[in-house]
């Protein structure tokens, strides 16, 4: 898979660190995208649209839509390298794609988005500004793009398990609402303790659809829908508001 061909791509190293790991001493799916988002925040900062760089002008940006696939998560100490490069602003949209590397140079993970930006007085989308719209002259080729995600998701019909838990101050990022992160996070931790432990999540596919907010109670379900399929589903407990859907697809080692 070549090298994006854009001056918007950017790189990073990193190295797995102890509080990265599960059980097996591999790194957390939720970790890797940390680390991609990290060198996603590095890569805007370089090109003066962080989110700091948009504040004067009300917008932030949010996450839409995310892909996962995993051929194998990094183990504790082991170095990897993530590469992302935008690739393509819409009038309301931008997308994003996300390559990881091992120490050998091998492919081991890939991940796509599309990220939307808020205006942060209405907390509504608002049309992406001519001044961020001129980077898409630099996008790489379309024949380096990832497939970006359908766009529909499958919603639990009834739920095999389901979990309730208050959004808490340090669960917020910096635009005041819950992390990214942690939406798959407690997705993730209604199944059941022999997916999470045995388990290779192989597939993530998650649309963020609301935000979760200080004090909100969330409620998190899941149904499995096939041996190694599962569909999630985040909602207000309160209201019912769906917050977010989620597919993920799995490998199971023998216990």
């Amino acid at each position: 898979m070549p090298n994006y061909q854009s001056p918007l791509a950017h790189e990073e190293v990193f190295t797995i660190r102890t509080y990265e790991i599960d059980s097996r001493k591999h790194a957390t799916p939720v970790a890797l995208v940390r680390l991609m988002q990290e060198a996603a925040m590095q890569n805007v900062l370089r090109l003066g649209l962080s989110v700091w760089d948009l504040e004067p002008h009300g917008i932030s940006w949010v996450l839409m839509r995310l892909t996962l696939r995993i051929e194998r998560l990094p183990r504790l100490g082991e170095q990897i390298r993530v590469s992302t490069c935008p690739t393509g602003f819409e009038k309301v949209f931008t997308h994003r794609d996300y390559r990881v590397f091992d120490a050998a140079g091998m492919l081991i993970a890939t991940s796509s988005s599309t990220w939307l930006l808020m205006d942060t007085q209405t907390r509504r989308m608002t049309r992406i500004p001519d001044f961020i719209m001129k980077y898409q002259q630099q996008v790489p080729p379309p024949d380096q793009w990832l497939p970006r995600a359908p766009e529909k998701l499958p919603a639990p019909e009834a739920a095999d398990r389901s979990k309730s838990r208050t959004v808490e101050w340090y669960d917020l990022d910096f635009n005041k609402h819950l992390n990214n992160t942690l939406y798959i996070q407690w997705l993730l931790e209604t199944l059941d303790d022999d997916i999470l432990e045995y388990g290779n999540l192989r597939a993530l596919d998650i649309l963020f659809r609301a935000e979760g907010r200080r004090a909100d109670t969330l409620r998190t379900e899941h149904q499995r829908i096939a041996s190694d399929t599962f569909v999630h589903r985040l909602t207000n407990a309160d209201t019912q508001k769906e917050l977010a859907a989620m597919r993920t697809v799995w490998s199971i080692d023998e216990a």
